[in-house]
C-alpha cells in the first residue's frame, strides 16, 4: 500500500473546486484581480503519464472546459510571483492544511515554515467566505443528489441493525453503495453502539440487543458536494422505555430547532432555545433538576449535550473549515463563549437566506464526564447525579438533518430518512 506509484485518495481542495471546477492534482490557480484575468498552472502529461494512465487531456483543454484562457507550466509560478512581489504587489492565498501546499507556498514567496500559515490573506478568507456561505440553487441541488446517495445507504444500514452483525458490516455496506453510486463517503462514517464517544471512528463491536447504534455518515455528488445525516437507532428496531425517553426528548429538540430555522434568526439563540428543551426534557425524567433557564445558563445541560447544534454545509461537510471557523460562523457581534459546550458551537451569526445548515442536537452520558463534574461539585443544583448510575452503559442519542434557510423560512433537503420511533421499527425490519 505504500508503494510510490500507487495512486493515494486525492481530494480537490474546495475552493480550488469553487473557483476553478477542475478535479486533479497537480494544478494552481491565479487570479489578477487587477487585471482581471485568471490563469491554471500545471504540467502536461508525458508519455509515461499515458503508458501507466491513459490518454488525458491537456492543461490547456481542461483550462478552456471551465473559462479560463491562461495557462503555464507549474515551474512558471515562481517567477510569475516574484514579477509580482518585485513590483509591491499584494499575493493573496488562503491558509493551507496539507503539509505539500504548506511547503510549496513557503518556497514560491520565499518565506520560512513558520510564516507560512500566519501570512495567509485575512481579506481572501473573508471574501471566500462572503461567497462560499450562499449556495446557489445548482450547490443545493448537489446537495440533495449526495442526500439521494445518503437515504440509499441509511436504507441498507438500517436493515442490518440486528444482534450479531458488526459495525464493520454496516461501514462497508453504507461506503460500498456511495462508491456504487459514483461518489465517495463525504468524511469517515461514525457507526458505533459506543456513541457516547461523539467521533468514535472504530467498527469492532458486534451488535447486541439493547443497545443503541448511533450512525453518522454522508455521501459526496460527482461534484463533491457533501451531506451530513445522522439516525440513533435500537439494535433489532425496538427501543426500551428509558431509551425512548431520551430519545423522544431529543427528536422533540431537533423538530423544534428546525422550526425556528428561517432568515434573521441567530443560530446562537436556536442553540440555547435547544438545549433549554434538553434540559427540561431531561428534568421531567428525573435526571435534571432546578430552573431550566438557570441551568442553561451556568452550562449545565452540556454535561448531556456537550456540542453545538449544527455548522455549516456544502463542498466540505463543516464547510469551509480549513479556513477558520470563527472566520465562518461567528463576526464581531457574536464573539464565541468560553463556557463549556456553547465554546464548541460551529455557526453563531445570523442565518441568511441561502445558508445550508445541519440540525443535530444530541443526549449523552460520557461516564468520565459525569465522574469529573460531580468530583468536583459541578452543577449540584440542576444534576441529579445519583440517578445516572443506571446511565452508565447508556450510551447516546444523536438525530441530524440538512436544512436549507430560504427567504421565507427554510427548506428540509433530501428524501426523509426514518428517525420517528415508529419508522426506524418499520425499516429495521
Amino acid at each position: 500500500m505504500n508503494y510510490a506509484a500507487n495512486q493515494y485518495h486525492f481530494r480537490q481542495d474546495s475552493s480550488f473546486l469553487y473557483f476553478f471546477g477542475l478535479d486533479s492534482p497537480g494544478l494552481a490557480g491565479v487570479i489578477d484581480v487587477d487585471d482581471g484575468t485568471e490563469a491554471i498552472f500545471g504540467n502536461e502529461i508525458d508519455i509515461e503519464d499515458i503508458i501507466w494512465m491513459g490518454a488525458l487531456p491537456s492543461v490547456k483543454e481542461r483550462a478552456e472546459a471551465v473559462g479560463v484562457k491562461k495557462t503555464f507550466p507549474l515551474n512558471a509560478l515562481r517567477d510569475e510571483l516574484k514579477k509580482a512581489l518585485d513590483r509591491r504587489r499584494a499575493v493573496h492565498y488562503l491558509p493551507p492544511y496539507r503539509t505539500e501546499a504548506s511547503r510549496m507556498i513557503e518556497k514560491l514567496l520565499g518565506i520560512s515554515p513558520e510564516s507560512v500559515r500566519a501570512g495567509s490573506s485575512a481579506d481572501l478568507i473573508q471574501a471566500v467566505v462572503a461567497q462560499r456561505s450562499f449556495k446557489s440553487g445548482e450547490e443545493v441541488a448537489e446537495i440533495e443528489k449526495a442526500l439521494d446517495i445518503t437515504y440509499d445507504m441509511y436504507a441498507a444500514a438500517m436493515s442490518m441493525a440486528h444482534p450479531g452483525r458488526y459495525e464493520r458490516e454496516i461501514v462497508g455496506a453504507m461506503e460500498g453503495l456511495a462508491r456504487a453510486r459514483g461518489g465517495l463517503v463525504a468524511f469517515p462514517p461514525i457507526v458505533s453502539i459506543n456513541s457516547q464517544i461523539l467521533h468514535n471512528n472504530a467498527y469492532g463491536n458486534r451488535l447486541k440487543k439493547g443497545r443503541l447504534l448511533v450512525m453518522d455518515a454522508g455521501a459526496e455528488s460527482a461534484r463533491h458536494y457533501g451531506s451530513d445525516i445522522t439516525r440513533t437507532i435500537p439494535v433489532g428496531g425496538e427501543f426500551t422505555a428509558r431509551q425512548k425517553d431520551v430519545y423522544d426528548i431529543v427528536l422533540d429538540a431537533q423538530m423544534r430547532a428546525i422550526q425556528a430555522v428561517r432568515p434573521g434568526a441567530a443560530f446562537k439563540d436556536l442553540h440555547l432555545q435547544t438545549s433549554r428543551t434538553i434540559a427540561a426534557g431531561l428534568k421531567d425524567i428525573g435526571l435534571m433538576k432546578g430552573d431550566t433557564g438557570e441551568a442553561v445558563g451556568q452550562g449545565a445541560h452540556a454535561l448531556f449535550f456537550p456540542h453545538g447544534l449544527g455548522h455549516m454545509l456544502g463542498l466540505d461537510v463543516h464547510d469551509m473549515e480549513s479556513l477558520g471557523e470563527d472566520n465562518v460562523g461567528y463576526d464581531p457581534s457574536v464573539p464565541r463563549s468560553e463556557q463549556f459546550g456553547l465554546a464548541y458551537l460551529r455557526m453563531a451569526k445570523e442565518l441568511r437566506p441561502g445558508h445550508v445548515m445541519t440540525i443535530e442536537p444530541g443526549i449523552y452520558f460520557i461516564p468520565a464526564l459525569i465522574d469529573k463534574m460531580r468530583n468536583e461539585n459541578k452543577f449540584l443544583d440542576f444534576v441529579r447525579y445519583d440517578k445516572l448510575e443506571k446511565y452508565g452503559n447508556f450510551g447516546g442519542v444523536r438525530i441530524e438533518d440538512n436544512i436549507l434557510v430560504t427567504d421565507k423560512g427554510h427548506r428540509l433537503l433530501g428524501k426523509s430518512i426514518p428517525k420517528t420511533p415508529a419508522d426506524i421499527r418499520k425499516a429495521v425490519g
